[in-house]
């Protein structure tokens, strides 16, 4: 089982328009630090699920057939803009599997094209997508938002963006299971009051802690926490490390 993270910033991205940080003009200066919209690819056994659809050029990056289907944590712009372009694809079809939300996003739903929004996910419903299993985990958004277990070939991944802390029930089903990787929403440098919607630093490394993963991989990342960084390197534990676009897990 391979995950691989595509993108790896906030809504934002890196660098931010305008903006002349540390973190945003050395993005400029050297593209490797540059960070697309949230997503990530889990390969496993055959199967290829994209997690999110933020990312513009789905169309240029898989080649007809190549996915699956689509994990959809929930239906912010920069997590399903690429869906947009993506649904005026003709014959095939692919299944977006996501939380259960009235609104989705734009007119997707009244126009879906080649996409099946059909089978929306319930809280903790567990799924065999050949031999992937895919738990959805309600986390704490502005929207119906699911963070997914990945299970496959004996390795499990908790993939949880974007979110707030933890729901104590997400929290108490998690605590069960050792976690190989835990991939988790962290936006902001350590701050109060909190962030809304998203981990700060504090927030999220209290949430590993909780959880005791092998490893712990932070995205949906910020450029003010990536700036804090470059000042302060040594501040993450040691099986903690920051995402970056195409890292390999």
């Amino acid at each position: 089982m391979r995950l691989t993270l595509l993108g790896t910033g906030d809504a934002a991205q890196l660098p931010v328009y305008n903006c002349g940080c540390p973190a945003c003009a050395r993005a400029w200066r050297e593209p490797a630090y540059r960070r697309g919209p949230c997503c990530a690819l889990i390969e496993c056994a055959g199967q290829r699920w994209l997690l999110d659809s933020g990312l513009t050029d789905l169309g240029e990056r898989f080649v007809p057939g190549s996915l699956s289907g689509i994990l959809q944590t929930h239906y912010h712009a920069d997590h399903a803009q690429g869906l947009l372009q993506l649904r005026w694809g003709t014959g095939l079809r692919i299944p977006v599997h996501g939380p259960d939300d009235p609104a989705g996003f734009a007119d997707l739903y009244k126009h879906p094209g080649i996409l099946d929004f059909s089978q929306p996910f319930a809280a903790f419903e567990r799924r065999a997508l050949g031999t992937l299993r895919v738990t959805a985990l309600p986390l704490q958004h502005s929207k119906p938002t699911f963070g997914y277990l990945l299970e496959g070939v004996g390795r499990k991944i908790a993939y949880l963006t974007d979110t707030l802390g933890l729901p104590d029930d997400t929290r108490a089903y998690l605590k069960g299971i050792a976690l190989d990787v835990l991939v988790l929403d962290c936006s902001q440098p350590p701050q109060e009051p909190p962030p809304r919607n998203h981990n700060d630093l504090t927030r999220a490394l209290q949430s590993v802690d909780e959880l005791q993963p092998a490893q712990a991989v932070l995205t949906h990342v910020g450029h003010a926490l990536d700036a804090w960084l470059m000042e302060q390197p040594r501040e993450l534990p040691g099986n903690v490390r920051l995402a970056y676009d195409g890292m390999m897990l």
